[in-house]
């Protein structure tokens, strides 16, 4: 361990000075204090902004939900109104980690948190993410978990988070707050895509605080869930998964939000998908061949071929599980 400072903000103010004089921030610490055990991050300055007041679910004028970026996993999940309006944000949550850690972990911390490749948390193996330049062994390493889209010859390790599928399904924002005031974001623009320079994550400004996650309203009916594909049943990470919102009115799908995890560098939208969907009546034939859109751009590796199958299974299946056939 290298040696730090500790700061417990007592406020927002008092948090941005620090942010700004290059502290990092840390409130459930599930990720940072791992990574920082792991010596693949060396903060010098650590701001605990565990107390600020930004731990409420609400619901918007427009009939959104506000998720607060102090709010814990498991309080998310638990939540009235995030079970009954999006269910897969429920759903994605109760898939992810362990009880403890859900306990723990925060909703802005879940969607800050770097990649589980093995290569990345080796500081004895070449990652561009962690060591700009030095290149990616896992391209030509043991890449069975990797991605297969949204990749580069600069990194293709994938995004972990469950819930951030879920968030970019349903075209999320972001709500920031920094020195120079607050600002919003699209999530699809918040988390970014490796390119040539994959140690750049989230396009977040130096001292900026996540404030809350915004789903905007949706037309109701809306059907939701999140289907999670991995290893084994418990604590691990998915090889695929699906995040599927569907409104369907007059037995037609008139809006349809499709995202899917474990095989993207980002959570990965499915905008193919989504317009197969629009206009057609339930079936499992359109389930199916909706499906098979879910693999557009894909790349496969030398170990992890099977992903593009599995994820045209995965998808098909939650369309099928949120959609029915009636």
């Amino acid at each position: 361990m290298y040696p730090f400072t500790y700061t417990k903000a007592a406020d927002t103010r008092e948090a941005l000075d620090a942010g700004r004089r290059g502290g990092r921030y840390i409130a459930g610490g599930t990720t940072l204090v791992d990574l920082m055990r792991e010596t693949v991050e060396r903060p010098e300055a650590l701001v605990d902004i565990s107390t600020l007041p930004l731990s409420e679910v609400t619901v918007t004028k427009s009939g959104g939900l506000r998720i607060g970026a102090l709010v814990r996993m498991a309080e998310a999940a638990a939540h009235p109104k995030v079970r009954s309006l999006y269910p897969v944000i429920s759903q994605a949550l109760e898939l992810s980690a362990s009880a403890q850690l859900r306990n723990m972990a925060t909703i802005g911390g879940n969607i800050m948190q770097r990649t589980r490749c093995t290569y990345f948390r080796d500081v004895t193996a070449a990652c561009n993410k962690r060591q700009p330049g030095s290149g990616c062994a896992a391209r030509d390493g043991y890449n069975r978990s990797h991605a297969i889209l949204g990749t580069s010859d600069s990194c293709v390790a994938t995004h972990p988070s469950d819930v951030a599928v879920a968030f970019a399904a349903l075209e999320a924002t972001v709500h920031l707050l920094g020195p120079d005031g607050e600002r919003t974001m699209p999530f699809a623009d918040f988390l970014l895509q490796p390119g040539s320079t994959p140690n750049r994550e989230q396009a977040i400004h130096p001292g900026e605080l996540i404030t809350a996650v915004e789903m905007p309203a949706h037309p109701r009916p809306l059907r939701s869930g999140y289907l999670k594909v991995r290893d084994r049943q418990s604590y691990e990470f998915a090889l695929t998964s699906a995040a599927v919102a569907l409104h369907i009115r007059g037995g037609v799908i008139r809006e349809a939000k499709v995202a899917a995890g474990g095989v993207g560098t980002v959570p990965w939208k499915l905008p193919a998908v989504e317009r197969h969907l629009i206009g057609e009546r339930p079936s499992d034939r359109l389930w199916a061949e909706a499906a098979e859109d879910a693999i557009d751009g894909a790349r496969v590796l030398k170990h992890n071929g099977f992903k593009a199958e599995l994820l045209k299974r995965t998808v098909e299946r939650q369309l099928r599980t949120v959609g029915g056939t009636k």
